[in-house]
């Protein structure tokens, strides 16, 4: 039995009236799973030498292309993170050699950035890695069919919350550093 499964009656029994045993269930479980997801990529980021912010942003990066760049501003944007957290970031990548500005520009917090060769090999190994564990995780616990039945599942539930609440982020979730 899982973790919800085993506090769940316990917890319910102090739950005002009207709350609905498996939708609990479910939503404690989908929450636990992404804390679960999130020490995945916490241990593989941290075995390549990075911090999960800075492969949010090595990926963001990643996603633009191989020759194309980001600013600071556009790459804050696209990460959901204040100029300063990004400037921070990009110091960090640039220090290690994942990543680096390019062009002049008048403004030092507008010279666009981009992977450099390292960086790339450093975030298709370290992304390579964290599928090849998650993919462990999900093997050892569902058949394909069962995958299949689970991603059907989910995908109608994400439909319903971002016909609600909007579009969900790309990225995955990681709480700020």
């Amino acid at each position: 039995m899982d973790s919800v499964g085993a506090g769940l009656p316990e917890w319910l029994a102090v739950m005002p009236d009207g709350v609905d045993e498996q939708v609990e269930a479910a939503r404690q479980r989908i929450g636990r799973l992404s804390r679960q997801f999130e020490q995945v990529l916490r241990d593989v980021a941290e075995e390549y030498g990075f911090s999960t912010g800075d492969w949010q942003a090595l990926s963001a990066l990643h996603r633009s292309g191989r020759a194309a760049v980001l600013t600071p501003k556009e790459l804050a944007d696209r990460l959901g993170v204040t100029s300063g957290t990004v400037t921070v970031r990009i110091d960090r990548l640039e220090r290690a050699g994942l990543a680096e500005r390019v062009a002049a520009a008048s403004d030092g917090r507008s010279r666009p950035i981009r992977l450099t060769r390292k960086g790339r090999a450093r975030w298709a190994a370290a992304t390579r890695k964290r599928t090849e564990r998650e993919q462990d995780l999900f093997s050892a616990a569902l058949t394909e069919d069962d995958l299949s039945s689970l991603n059907a599942l989910l995908a109608r539930l994400l439909t319903r919350f971002e016909t609600e609440f909007g579009p969900s982020s790309p990225h995955d979730a990681l709480r700020p550093e």
